[in-house]
């Protein structure tokens, strides 16, 4: 019989059964229960050297548990006490004036180390709101049943359109979380659509950067109009089945129109960020229910009272803890805040999962047992990814690659969109053609919406302070342009672009590079150092791009502008833009919704 098993035969909670081990900081399974109600000794199942484990358990116990804690006075030689419902605690652990004598590996000469708290907390910052579904606390060593938790996840072959790595070494991660309206679990006919198979009611593309130390968490409107592409289904036999696009469509429609997939979706995505989508994770309306209801409630904040006839939301001015049906409610209202858009309640959801992560990173959560246990249940339970991530060791791989994010580093943002000019009274949107754009090449190029160590770095470093200085005039700026990028005649485009537009009359088209090269380059002399500034500001060229020579240039000779990989087209920046106007929210800032 496993762990769990066994807790429920002696009617124990299965999270009360791991302790923490002083000595490594982390929770271990304690598999020799003593049986607290009868004081009997070790079962005679206990692996070699558990009393050993056992004693260091207490010796932690009888420190945790300071005058301040009833629970461990008097407790008696009983090492657990029952909590209220029953349920018993690992921390109801013989404390001061039990009566017990210390053993000779609990002497004074045994100091016990401090744990490891920092590192416990990174590991798990990430187990919240919808969001929760990127980590799913699986990343706290040895406290999972591994499993019992596999058994829970739910997996889809989404053939060629993610990563078949969990993650790629020093690059971007991008993970599309979906919000189902499909209806399953007791309690949840009134949402969604009736018989629907589900379609992207809710969906956010987790942008991590490249050194993992921020994050974008881009919400996409379900009423967005798009072009929804091609898109291929693994079928169960391993064949493949084209599904035909379809243009001038609601986003939502990409999952379940059709039998389309997740990675239908994640197509969709593609299409319209230029973004690839590495994973998905696909949760419905009982996911939000349970997790707030494992996590002990989530605190919201309203500006003014809710009480919304559609979703049954009924909720006072000021902060409010919610879970279960009044959570789900928070997240599908809509009509009682601001102008009762989809968009508003976009706004009420990135509340809502940034709340739910502060009250993930928050001591109560993170030193209770109890809690995480019912957490990642819940959270496993819940979950559909794809099959690269489809066990708890591939999540636990993906978990270390974000436990780095600081949660002031997290931006929510939408993206930008108008009201649809297709529609005379618009009930639908499109993207922003100004906005949009200079967002997404910002998520291309890996640049932060919040200001983070590694920008400020890099704005001091000694490539940049190239950039500085006096620039040509654009008559006087001469270049020769080959193209090592994707573009087929980038190079002729750049040089049009150049002559028509910017008046750099003396650039010529070099064609094809003699390789591909993946950053675009800018290499001149020490005294063409004025034309290289010129031609960096047009194209929106950074610092690291210029490579300057060691000898002066000599006659009419010009400087190369070699067009690589990141190059997108001809006015397009290299960099993309530094900053971009647009509402955006952090995770680690509560807001009221209006």
């Amino acid at each position: 019989m496993d762990a769990q098993g066994r807790g429920r035969a002696e009617n124990i909670d299965p999270a009360d059964q791991w302790v923490l081990n002083p000595d490594t900081g982390d929770y271990e399974l304690r598999l020799n229960q003593s049986g607290g109600d009868s004081g009997g000794g070790p079962s005679t199942s206990a692996p070699r050297g558990s009393r050993r484990r056992d004693a260091v358990q207490e010796d932690g116990a009888r420190r945790r548990n300071s005058p301040r804690d009833g629970a461990g006075r008097g407790a008696g030689p009983s090492r657990e006490v029952p909590r209220q419902g029953g349920r018993r605690s690992a921390r109801g652990q013989e404390g001061p004036g039990s009566g017990a004598s210390p053993s000779a590996n609990e002497s004074t000469g045994r100091r016990k180390r401090k744990a490891p708290k920092a590192r416990r907390k990174k590991a798990l910052i990430w187990t919240g709101g919808v969001m929760a579904f990127l980590l799913v606390g699986v990343s706290a060593g040895g406290y999972l049943l591994y499993q019992h938790f596999n058994g829970n996840l739910n997996t889809v072959d989404i053939g060629d359109a993610g990563n078949k790595d969990v993650a790629t070494a020093n690059a971007p991660l991008n993970i599309l979380v979906i919000g189902t309206d499909k209806r399953t679990g007791k309690g949840n006919e009134g949402y969604g659509d009736k018989g629907s198979t589900g379609h992207a009611d809710t969906n956010i593309l987790f942008h991590v950067s490249k050194d993992r130390t921020n994050a974008t968490a881009l919400s996409i409107p379900r009423d967005l109009i798009t072009d929804i592409p091609d898109c291929t289904l693994r079928q169960p036999d391993g064949s493949d089945k084209i599904i035909p696009g379809t243009q001038n469509i609601r986003f939502n429609v990409s999952l379940g129109q059709e039998g389309r997939d997740p990675g239908c979706t994640m197509n969709t995505v593609k299409e319209i960020t230029g973004l690839k989508v590495d994973h998905f994770m696909m949760v419905d309306f009982n996911a939000v229910k349970e997790l707030s209801t494992a996590v002990g409630g989530v605190k919201v904040c309203l500006a003014k009272p809710v009480k919304d006839a559609d979703s049954h939301l009924d909720l006072p001015a000021g902060e409010s803890t919610i879970e279960g049906e009044d959570a789900l409610a928070f997240v599908r209202t809509r009509h009682s805040f601001a102008n009762g858009s989809d968009l508003d309640r976009i706004k009420v959801q990135q509340q809502f999962i940034g709340s739910m992560i502060r009250q993930m990173k928050s001591d109560d959560t993170l030193t209770s047992p109890s809690k995480l246990f019912k957490l990642a249940d819940a959270a496993t339970k819940a979950l559909t990814v794809d099959k690269a991530i489809g066990s708890v060791p591939k999540l636990t791989t993906l978990a270390k690659e974000l436990t780095k994010i600081d949660t002031k580093n997290i931006s929510f943002v939408t993206v930008p969109v108008i009201d649809n000019p297709a529609e005379p009274k618009p009930i639908t949107v499109v993207v922003d053609p100004v906005k949009a754009p200079q967002l997404f090449s910002m998520m291309r190029k890996d640049t932060s919406l919040t200001e983070v160590a590694a920008q400020k770095k890099a704005a001091k470093s000694k490539q940049d302070a190239l950039l500085k200085g006096t620039k040509a005039a654009a008559a006087d700026v001469r270049v020769d342009v080959y193209n090592g990028g994707k573009i087929a005649g980038g190079a002729q485009q750049t040089v049009t672009w150049l002559q028509n537009t910017k008046g750099v009359l003396k650039s010529t088209n070099k064609a094809n590079a003699p390789a591909k090269t993946a950053k675009t380059t800018l290499e001149y002399a020490p005294n063409q150092a004025d034309q290289a500034r010129a031609l960096a500001a047009m194209m929106g060229l950074p610092g690291s791009a210029l490579k300057k020579g060691t000898t002066d240039a000599e006659g009419l000779q010009a400087m190369v502008l070699t067009l690589g990989a990141d190059f997108e087209g001809a006015g397009t920046p290299i960099t993309g833009p530094a900053k971009i106007d647009i509402p955006k929210a952090s995770a680690d800032k509560a807001e009221c919704a209006k």
